[in-house]
């Protein structure tokens, strides 16, 4: 009786011939295939349908998969969707995905290496390539197959690197060859949603050792490598479905897998961690409003100049607290009252200290409904190191400035503890009115040229997201150092991406798998790069509830002008242009 599984179902019928068989019996039983028939016939798995096959093969090794749960809130239920994998086993991983992919995508096909036809009762899942040499001609039709199916709405699941992972001299570990840029056209032609997967775990040793000899070795071991996964434990981690607009316009197909590949990457358990326990803190009840008539009066009372503007029902002052400690005390409360939905609240009744007695405070009035919707507090370096106490700026307690920093260079404006109440955190009209002020401050005040401050990265991102973010936006400097670092390295594949392409193109769409909430950089961040911010380090505000704080600055009369014009209005180009020294 012939055999059921064997190296046979991967060769034509005309090529069958009496030698060829008697070639290929001895190599079943060399390379463990016989093994695996043997266990095919004794469990009865001849013609059970796909998911029946994979779940009986499954059950047969005792092979546990962890981590199953968490898809189902990941793959969307219709629509084009591609799904990429790292390959750590060669095979076990294919018939893992394929019924758990499968069973919530029942229209779920799979690009997939020749040697899965090992499996007969599998190939309803397949389109069949040879991943092994990208410009083999066969490949052409199983690509466009692949591209209609994902065009007409399908799930795909390609695993790219078209080989198993093996050792690497040159990064001296255990990885995953280059990505086929397949997956990147894949993506973009089908303006499909792509997901990104990644299974944990590595072959034996003898396996990366025989392929270190000779890489063809490494195929000839996967049966045995299948069979000794036996109760073995497999952790499969998803990321989150990004859709196709994730990416950069006119991304080559190259760098779209190398991307794809990092965000597989970017799931690796192993590169993962929680953030630190907050420390046990007992939220206060907040502070009762402030009366509306008190702030009123106090605004009433501002000298003239200290009106910034009007835009509709909204006014922008500034002001200081011992001309407005009412308004002060409201700014403070709704202050912990935002913070505390991003994880960053004090715990007391106002967010308050020190600094507001000495700083200034930039805030919008809606004149109307009476009630201030969003505040900055700034501090004007000139007037608080007039005595060289550095002790007076609120950012020495979370950085070590060096005397080149400019805040010690020029006067600047140090930005901080900005928020904008809950109902104009989505719209651009809230941070629209803060710098529509921020610009009537400085061309009142030109000689502030350079403004500085912290962009704060909530708790609530993941720590790869903060990592990612470290990475991709600072430009490392020795004027000036956090005294608490963010001690969090990326992981190796990421680092050698970021060695070979920039990584701040790709950082929506890198956060997009990460977030599961869809956060993206922090709206803050993205206003200060349109301004040409730099970024100088990311340290950890222990005063802010350990709360990581990107450092930046602007050169302000270098923004691009069409951004100067929009929040300094009629007065950009004067301060543009400004060169003198003025009073106050």
């Amino acid at each position: 009786m012939s055999i059921a599984i064997s190296l046979a179902n991967l060769i034509p019928a005309h090529k069958k011939t009496f030698f060829n068989l008697s070639v290929i019996k001895v190599l079943d039983k060399i390379l463990g295939v016989s093994r695996m028939d043997e266990l095919y016939r004794q469990n009865v798995m001849a013609g059970l349908d796909k998911e029946q096959f994979a779940q009986k093969l499954l059950d047969v090794l005792n092979i546990k998969v962890l981590g199953a749960e968490n898809l189902e809130g990941k793959i969307p239920s219709q629509g084009p969707l591609v799904i990429a994998s790292n390959h750590p086993f060669g095979g076990i991983e294919g018939v893992i995905l394929c019924l758990l992919l499968g069973q919530l995508r029942p229209d779920l096909k799979v690009l997939a290496n020749q040697g899965l036809k090992l499996f007969p009762e599998l190939s309803d899942y397949f389109i069949f390539t040879n991943p092994l040499s990208e410009k083999d001609p066969k490949n052409a039709p199983s690509l466009r197959t692949s591209l209609r199916h994902v065009k007409a709405g399908g799930a795909l699941l390609v695993f790219p690197a078209g080989r198993v992972s093996y050792y690497q001299s040159a990064k001296d570990r255990i990885s995953e060859h280059s990505w086929n840029r397949i997956i990147g056209r894949l993506v973009s032609a089908s303006n499909a949603q792509f997901l990104p997967i990644f299974v944990s775990g590595q072959n034996s040793p003898l396996f990366y050792r025989l392929g270190r000899i000779y890489y063809r070795l490494r195929m000839f071991m996967l049966a045995r490598e299948l069979l000794n996964k036996e109760n073995a434990e497999i952790r499969i981690s998803c990321g989150n479905p990004c859709k196709a607009n994730s990416y950069e316009n006119n991304l080559d197909t190259e760098q779209h897998a190398a991307l794809c590949r990092i965000q597989s990457y970017a799931q690796d358990p192993q590169w993962s961690r929680s953030w630190p326990m907050d420390k046990e803190v007992n939220l206060k009840e907040l502070a009762a409003e402030q009366p509306e008539d008190v702030i009123a009066q106090e605004i009433a009372k501002l000298p003239k100049e200290q009106h910034l503007l009007t835009h509709k029902a909204f006014e922008v002052y500034f002001g200081y607290q011992n001309q407005m400690p009412a308004t002060v005390a409201e700014i403070a409360r709704l202050r912990e009252l935002v913070f505390r939905e991003h994880n960053e609240g004090s715990g007391e009744p106002l967010d308050t200290d020190g600094f507001d007695a000495t700083y200034t405070h930039l805030f919008v009035y809606n004149s109307e409904r009476k009630h201030i919707i969003g505040a900055y507090r700034m501090g004007q370096t000139d007037k608080l190191l007039a005595d060289g106490d550095m002790k007076q700026l609120y950012l020495s307690r979370m950085f070590k400035f060096d005397r080149t920093f400019v805040n010690q260079l020029q006067p600047c404006l140090e930005m901080g503890r900005s928020f904008l109440i809950p109902e104009y955190q989505r719209s651009f009209q809230g941070l629209y009115l803060l710098w529509r002020g921020i610009g009537a401050f400085v061309c009142l005040y030109p000689r502030y040229r350079t403004l500085y401050g912290t962009v704060s990265l909530s708790k609530l991102y993941d720590t790869r997201s903060v990592a990612l973010i470290k990475q991709a936006l600072i430009t490392r400097t020795d004027s000036v150092k956090p005294y608490t670092e963010f001690d969090f390295d990326l992981h190796p594949e990421i680092q050698d991406f970021s060695q070979k392409y920039e990584l701040k193109p790709h950082l929506s769409a890198l956060l997009a798998s990460i977030e599961d909430d869809g956060k993206d950089i922090p709206i803050l961040a993205k206003h200060y790069m349109k301004l040409g911010a730099e970024f100088h380090c990311l340290g950890i505000d222990s005063n802010f509830n350990d709360t990581p704080g990107l450092l930046l600055s602007v050169e302000l009369p270098k923004a691009p002008e069409k951004l100067l014009k929009l929040y300094l209005s009629e007065g950009w180009e004067g301060y543009k242009n400004h060169k003198g020294q003025e009073v106050g």
